[in-house]
């Protein structure tokens, strides 16, 4: 199996410039979606635009399994880990393969918040690109264990990406929308809803059926999906309050549409993310701070009275 003892940053092609004065902290953008969303896309023209701004990003590709990636990555977990070969050193199948991978990549976790933190100077937005098979990413250890780290160093925002043309189904889109509400409860994270493809379908339907839960009843009752009808229009139900607190945004990979509302959009989480989500962020960690000063404290105390009991000193009751 690959070296995992060192995680290999890549040079970056040109200079970083300075990052700009809008914001003290740069941002972390976790780009999240289903395969063929065109996730990897968005994420090289996001990396173009970025580029053009003189704002040029700090990649990371998260993905064990991906074949080529359309745009170069500072930190590459291909470089660390060798998928196929964990496939058969461990006798796995593809998706076990990516999340073992996933899992040996996080214990040099350290070593990539260490590059971060030296980068954070002089880089305004650090982008992470995950695994197409998202449940691997979302519901895994190793994948909680990369978000909270994040969110508990600098701003992180989580871009979920969907696939307009594939949404345009009533029953395709519940299911889309079922995932961004787990994955938003899952992560407790600023969260971000993209709409992909919309020079091919456009997403107002889509932002219709949420704002307007008659809309949606009257699409799914066209669609005749028989038994599934009256599930999904108590679903339809139960998510309409969590579409009022969902942003929001159509955008096109190919032609770069929608960009400007995109990082509008990110604007928003950030401050969202100082308003709301860093004082629950901080208040965990001096919790756990404090349980783990109570669990030395006791150990501490436990120590103290098998030296006494083996020096046959009198022990006193707590």
């Amino acid at each position: 199996m690959a070296d995992t003892t060192k995680v290999d940053e890549k040079p970056e092609q040109s200079a970083p410039s300075a990052r700009a004065a809008d914001t003290d902290e740069p941002v972390n953008i976790v780009v999240i979606g289903m395969a063929g969303s065109g996730k990897t896309t968005l994420l090289q023209r996001i990396n173009a635009y970025l580029h053009e701004r003189k704002t040029p990003p700090y990649v990371v590709n998260l993905d064990p399994a991906v074949a080529k990636l359309p745009f170069q990555a500072n930190i590459d977990i291909r470089d660390t880990v060798d998928y196929k070969q964990v496939m058969q050193e461990y006798n796995l199948g593809p998706n076990g393969g990516i999340l073992t991978s996933l899992n040996l990549f996080t214990t040099k976790l350290d070593q990539v918040l260490g590059i971060v933190e030296k980068r954070a100077a002089t880089t305004k937005y650090f982008l992470y690109d995950t695994p197409g098979q998202i449940e691997i990413f979302t519901w895994s250890a190793s994948g909680a264990i990369i978000t909270n780290a994040l969110a508990a160093t600098y701003p992180t925002v989580v871009v979920y990406v969907v696939d307009t043309p594939r949404t345009a189904s009533p029953a395709t889109f519940m299911s889309n929308m079922m995932y961004a509400c787990s994955i938003l409860y899952k992560t407790q994270l600023p969260f971000l809803v993209v709409f992909n493809k919309t020079d091919v379908v456009s997403h107002e339907f889509a932002a219709n059926w949420m704002s307007d839960f008659e809309a949606f009843q009257q699409a799914l009752m066209r669609s005749d999906e028989g038994f599934m009808t009256s599930l999904m229009s108590s679903m339809s139900l139960v998510l309409d309050e969590f579409y009022s607190h969902l942003r929001v945004v159509g955008v096109s990979a190919m032609t770069g549409q929608g960009l400007d509302e995109l990082f509008d959009r990110i604007g928003d989480a950030v401050r969202e993310y100082h308003d709301e989500f860093r004082p629950a962020i901080q208040r965990q960690v001096e919790r756990k701070r404090a349980e783990e000063l109570k669990l030395k404290e006791e150990q501490m105390r436990r120590l103290m009275r098998d030296l006494a009991v083996s020096e046959g000193k009198e022990v006193k009751p707590e």
